[in-house]
């Protein structure tokens, strides 16, 4: 239930218009809201399941560049969002989680960038993407402590194995 979330909520994300304040590319990643429930509330496989859906939807939604981006950025701030909510989530909150996760989001699909084009340049966008994950990040920890009430009311539907 919460890859086809995550899914749709990624494909509704890609129905917004530009946002002029967002770079090239950038996107809010508004699906990463499920990410995070993921990994606080069910523990770090379900993250990762999470995120190979979407990285698969990235890919065959936006072709095999926007599948390895999608993949190598998700993975690292799930990773990174799961360690900091097990240990640091009395201190951090939400949107400090949520910022520090897409700074490293982004910081991942800067290293895929630079695989992928050959360029160590690419890295010079890495100051407009940290003011951006810094937007977004708080956005997002924000919409996830709204939703958060509703995610938890359906997590009774879940089948574990």
């Amino acid at each position: 239930m919460l890859c086809a979330q995550a899914a749709a909520v990624a494909w509704l994300e890609g129905l917004l218009p530009s946002f002029a304040w967002l770079p090239p590319g950038a996107k809010p990643g508004f699906s990463n809201v499920i990410s995070m429930f993921a990994a606080g509330s069910l523990g770090l496989p379900y993250a990762m399941s999470v995120t190979a859906v979407k990285a698969l939807f990235a890919f065959v939604t936006r072709g095999a560049m926007a599948g390895a981006m999608s993949f190598a950025g998700s993975a690292a701030s799930t990773l990174l969002m799961w360690l900091l909510l097990r240990i640091k989530k009395q201190r951090l909150g939400y949107i400090g989680i949520s910022v520090s996760c897409a700074v490293v989001h982004n910081l991942a699909q800067l290293c895929v960038a630079a695989v992928m084009t050959g360029t160590q340049k690419i890295f010079y966008y890495a100051p407009v993407l940290g003011l951006v994950a810094i937007i977004t990040g708080t956005v997002t920890g924000i919409i996830f402590r709204a939703v958060m009430p509703a995610l938890e009311k359906q997590k009774k539907y879940f089948i574990r194995g």
